[in-house]
């Protein structure tokens, strides 16, 4: 159930238009779609969680529930992204889960490094993909507890 003044929403942060297709899929799916924004580059991610650029009209201080971040984007990479979202004291609250295909060890220490909550490796299987989607969504939208305020000023 939403917090009042806090709805939902899970950004995704993804370059892959069949991981975007398939991860929007399973959450209509297990009915957590209604409140997901897709950003398929660094740059709009940031742009989105910090209302600048083409969402400089974003009411701000509603901010996701979690960010399902890739490492492999274009124009700002993820790690880039991470950094810039785990240094602002506005934005160092959200969750951010780490989605991408690398298993590269630096990759994973330099994301647990910069704060990331959570790295999951994208299972290469249909329907391990699926449960690990379905669970992620599951988790940050209906088990976790964010704070309920957040310092905008």
């Amino acid at each position: 159930m939403e917090s009042p003044g806090q709805p939902s929403e899970i950004l995704l942060v993804e370059d892959n238009p069949n991981d975007v297709e398939l991860i929007l899929y399973i959450f209509q799916w297990c009915n957590l779609s209604d409140r997901v924004h897709v950003a398929w580059n660094g740059e709009e991610a940031l742009d989105y969680v910090f209302g600048t650029g083409p969402y400089r009209e974003r009411d701000i201080t509603i901010q996701p529930n979690v960010i399902l971040l890739d490492l492999k984007l274009p124009k700002v990479d993820g790690i880039e992204v991470l950094k810039r979202l785990k240094s602002d004291e506005k934005t160092r609250t959200i969750p951010v889960v780490v989605l991408t295909s690398s298993r590269e060890e630096r990759d994973i220490v330099e994301s647990y490094n910069l704060g990331v909550n959570s790295y999951i490796v994208k299972p290469v299987k249909f329907d391990d993909f699926a449960n690990v989607i379905r669970e992620l969504g599951l988790y940050w939208r209906m088990i976790n507890q964010p704070p309920i305020k957040r310092d905008w000023e």
